[in-house]
């Protein structure tokens, strides 16, 4: 069976609805990507030095990261060599094949939450100011009321002139409580409280804000850490997943925040917001191949319901939609004529 049935047999047909958002939500880079590979596959006779080279410079323009496109370019010459690969038709889908063992990294596709079976899950957001952290949070406080699940969001983010403002927003369309206290309030103090609210109500999620820059002399990443100590002292293995927040459409710049924030504070997942509005979404595979840190959702539009759990199988299969369809219909063809 070849790779693109067996990666359409891989999705199953409940998922059709959010594999459909995948595909909306990458259109601009499928555009800028994808269609240039076709084109490429197309004008070229023959996998050779010229073919490589071009498909690097689309690749690396499509933020995919220069260290990234020479390994997955290394890998990609060893393909063609032991399976002695010609036409530049049969490298698309190894190139897929290489794509999806590049997101997935050694935990397989399994990108949900680790979260406790039982008792209060802390979720804790960290990020600067802009990539739409805020927005995130909201977003997955809805996911986990639309679960069943009794949330709480803390408002640590006490710097940022209208933040705790913008979360109470958020908390009256979810319709979930917001922990707060004044503008440029300890935001460790914050979070006592929020972990004892919950306690006391009986939460099962807790969402926590915190402050992409300070306006003051205190380093961030040591305000972060006071913050870790606290739930810490309170919840007995908590934060349970540390969340770091990226705009995709920064690009490389996405990636040295997460260079910086993951090796600081602790970082178990990514979340990247607004892939919908860059053709760069190549930044997915840079930064999850040289960050070593699993993405856990993408933000795919400006709806509730646009905030996805990320799946390393349908990305690729929204990025080579068209072409799947094309290579599946060739193939049955060439059965039918055999």
């Amino acid at each position: 069976m070849s790779f693109f049935k067996k990666l359409k047999e891989r999705i199953s047909l409940k998922t059709e609805e959010v594999t459909s958002k995948f595909k909306e939500g990458l259109t601009k880079t499928r555009t800028a990507f994808v269609e240039k590979v076709e084109d490429l596959i197309t004008r070229r006779k023959k996998i050779d030095e010229e073919f490589y080279e071009e498909l690097e410079e689309i690749l690396i323009s499509s933020d995919v990261g220069v260290n990234t496109v020479m390994t997955l370019i290394d890998d990609l010459r060893k393909e063609v060599r032991a399976r002695k690969l010609e036409d530049p038709a049969d490298l698309q889908p190894v190139l897929s094949e290489k794509l999806v063992e590049m997101l997935s990294g050694d935990e397989g596709n399994d990108n949900s939450l680790r979260l406790p079976d039982s008792g209060l899950a802390v979720v804790l957001f960290v990020g600067v100011n802009g990539v739409g952290k805020t927005t995130t949070i909201g977003k997955l406080a809805h996911r986990f009321k639309q679960e069943g699940k009794n949330v709480l969001l803390a408002a640590g983010d006490t710097f940022r002139a209208g933040a705790i403002e913008q979360l109470e927003v958020w908390g009256e369309r979810v319709g979930v409580d917001v922990i707060k206290h004044q503008a440029g309030a300890d935001p460790a103090a914050v979070m006592f409280d929020a972990v004892q609210a919950a306690k006391t109500r009986g939460v099962d999620v807790l969402l926590c804000d915190t402050a992409g820059r300070l306006q003051n002399k205190v380093n961030l990443m040591e305000e972060l850490n006071k913050i870790y100590r606290v739930i810490g002292r309170e919840i007995p293995g908590a934060p349970h997943e540390v969340l770091l927040v990226l705009d995709a459409t920064t690009g490389q710049n996405a990636l040295s925040q997460a260079k910086l924030f993951g090796e600081k504070t602790g970082v178990t997942g990514l979340v990247l917001t607004k892939l919908d509005g860059t053709a760069k979404g190549g930044i997915v595979i840079a930064i999850r191949q040289e960050m070593d840190i699993p993405v856990k959702f993408v933000g795919l539009g400006e709806k509730m319901d646009d905030l996805q759990e990320f799946d390393s199988e349908q990305f690729v299969h929204a990025l080579f939609a068209g072409l799947i369809r094309d290579r599946e219909a060739e193939e049955d063809q060439e059965k039918a004529d055999a």
